[in-house]
């Protein structure tokens, strides 16, 4: 079968990457053409496109790049036409993917698949009726999107499990200088996330540097130097590349929030969630006004409860910060209890197996579409 995916970032083109190789044991004769990016081409896929040519955020970056972002959906509207896929596979990156969608539904084409949903149950829950309309399968990584997608709108959806886990559980530890006591600091992949958290983080845990090492796992394409400007006179290493290595090693971590909190907690890092906004008390009433769902973190999302202490816009505080990362240090008070909450979060996730139980999943369906749609004809 002829397969068609768009991932529009890195997690999207790791993720669809693991898809691919999946769905190539399901279907040795698949064919794969999309956009995406170096990982979805190395497993095969003939790559139109590379997301960097559009990945844009912000309302003004987005704005500035109207033009090349049209072009490029342009030109992947005119590129699944000619190809003629037999599913259009969407990965994430909403924006963009759920305007594919539509124009695939209008056109009747081929069927549309999801994996990994858009983040409906955080913001956009309008987005639902574009998904009701245009998409035909989800396939959903976060087990508590079963709840939002089948019983508030009534949308049946198959939950796989999570790529994270498999990623995780693939790590093989390798020899390291990084020593086993140390305080990670996950402070985001984007410059104003770095700058609004890594001096809190820093001021937070310098004074533990004299029985831990701090380390920053240094994000892609952030270079050094933008780190040293806030590490000052902190005694804290860098390192890029190796964050899996730093949280198989890591006492305890601080962390924002997205992937990261989950991968840390997978590796049985006790963490303290930190994301400073700027203008605390507004971003305060903001959260309460357009977020939806009651935690920022997977972690606590997955757990339906607090696992791990989230210190958000005016509760990030140094001190604050200082006294959740005291107690989850060893001998710390919520240190046990974390861990604890870790594992029933690891139990709701599941297994390893995420994308090999997708692609088992996608091969099935399209073959059942089109056995009755030979029947029929």
């Amino acid at each position: 079968m002829k397969y068609y995916l768009i991932a529009g970032e890195a997690s999207g083109d790791l993720h669809a990457s693991h898809l691919i190789a999946a769905l190539k044991a399901e279907d040795p004769q698949a064919q794969f053409r999309g956009f995406g990016g170096d990982l979805m081409e190395a497993e095969g896929m003939t790559l139109v496109r590379h997301y960097r040519d559009l990945a844009y955020m912000g309302i003004v970056a987005v704005a500035l790049h109207a033009r090349t972002i049209l072009k490029g959906m342009r030109q992947c509207k005119e590129d699944i036409v000619a190809w003629e896929p037999d599913v259009v596979i969407l990965v994430d990156y909403p924006g963009f993917n759920l305007k594919i969608a539509k124009f695939v539904h209008d056109r009747a084409l081929c069927p549309v698949y999801y994996y990994i949903a858009p983040k409906l149950w955080a913001w956009k829950e309008y987005r639902i009726k574009g998904i009701r309309r245009n998409v035909d399968e989800i396939f959903s990584i976060l087990p508590f999107e079963v709840d939002f997608f089948e019983k508030k709108h009534g949308y049946p959806i198959h939950y796989v499990g999570n790529p994270t886990v498999d990623e995780v559980a693939d790590f093989r530890l390798t020899p390291s200088a990084l020593g086993k006591s140390s305080i990670a600091l996950l402070c985001g992949s984007r410059t104003h996330e770095i700058r609004d958290n890594l001096p809190r983080m820093l001021a937070a845990a310098e004074p533990f540097a004299d029985s831990y090492r701090l380390v920053i796992a240094g994000a892609p394409g952030i270079e050094p130097d933008y780190y040293n400007k806030y590490v000052g006179h902190h005694k804290v290493e860098i390192v890029y590349g190796q964050t899996y290595q730093l949280l198989s090693e890591a006492t305890a971590a601080l962390v924002t929030s997205g992937t990261a909190t989950l991968e840390t907690a997978l590796f049985r890092v006790p963490q303290v969630v930190c994301y400073f906004m700027q203008a605390r008390q507004l971003a305060s009433l903001l959260r309460k006004i357009l977020i939806k769902v009651p935690y920022i973190s997977l972690v606590n999302l997955v757990a339906g409860r607090e696992v791990v202490p989230e210190l958000v816009a005016d509760h990030m505080t140094v001190s604050a910060c200082h006294a959740h990362l005291e107690s989850i240090l060893p001998g710390g008070s919520a240190r046990e209890a974390q861990l604890a909450g870790y594992e029933d979060m690891a139990r709701r996730l599941g297994k390893p197996g995420a994308p090999q139980r997708a692609a088992a999943l996608i091969k099935s369906l399209l073959t059942s579409s089109k056995n009755a749609h030979s029947i029929e004809e």
